[in-house]
């Protein structure tokens, strides 16, 4: 049975607020079961192929067509899209993200792209500062060979740091400044690296058709629930 939107949004939080904080080299947070387990089973066995990336990468962007997201239509065709955004949606959990996190969320929009990364993927160290307010990095796929899969971190000269772990169920999280350089060094990926690529942006992002609610800006509540 999938998990509701609450049971969603209550992993959710206790995964923020158990998340382990680094500051080096910029601030930064690593969680652990941040979604119920059958809500992870059930984004695993989504019907959504991974896309040939045609022996190009080093953006994101480059394969925009191919690109899936928690959208409007995906929210109504599957359960578990729809509960996970509606908990990332909820004025509870915004709430609680700004109080552990440091940001503000107020008016922003959720961003939910579900990332199928194979063989030949690689990311060019960026900052995903500008229209990004907040960016949420969640791990998926459960193969044992993923375990060196972790985001790349680099310092604000873009030489590389350290890297995420990388675990079915955990994430990393960040808020994007000028310095918040991260990427995906090329390595072989072995079946295909799944993830959430959780944003919250602002009302200047021009892809309305990629957003869970694109009428309906986030709203922050006053205090949040156990």
């Amino acid at each position: 049975m999938s998990a509701s939107a609450k049971d969603v949004a209550a992993s959710l939080l206790r995964s923020f607020r158990n998340s382990n904080e680094e500051w080096h080299p910029y601030r930064h947070w690593f969680l652990q079961n941040c979604l119920p387990q059958s809500t992870v089973d059930d984004i695993l066995d989504l019907p959504i192929s991974a896309a040939d990336l045609g022996g190009v990468s080093g953006k994101r962007e480059l394969h925009n067509a191919s690109r899936h997201y928690f959208d409007v239509g995906n929210r109504a065709e599957y359960a578990c899209a729809e509960s996970v955004a509606a908990a990332l949606q909820d004025p509870r959990v915004t709430a609680e993200i700004e109080r552990t996190f440091g940001v503000r969320l107020s008016g922003t929009y959720l961003r939910i792209e579900f990332a199928q990364d194979v063989d030949g993927f690689w990311l060019e160290p960026h900052t995903d500062i500008g229209v990004k307010a907040f960016t949420f990095l969640l791990y998926l796929s459960k193969d044992p060979t993923h375990s060196d899969l972790g985001t790349d971190i680099y310092d604000a000269e873009k030489r590389w740091v350290g890297r995420s772990p990388f675990g079915s169920n955990s994430a990393m999280i960040f808020v994007p400044s000028n310095i918040s350089y991260h990427g995906f060094e090329a390595r072989p990926i072995n079946g295909v690296r799944k993830s959430l690529v959780i944003n919250y942006v602002t009302d200047a992002w021009r892809a309305r058709e990629q957003l869970s609610y694109p009428e309906q800006p986030v709203s922050v509540a006053a205090a949040t629930f156990a």
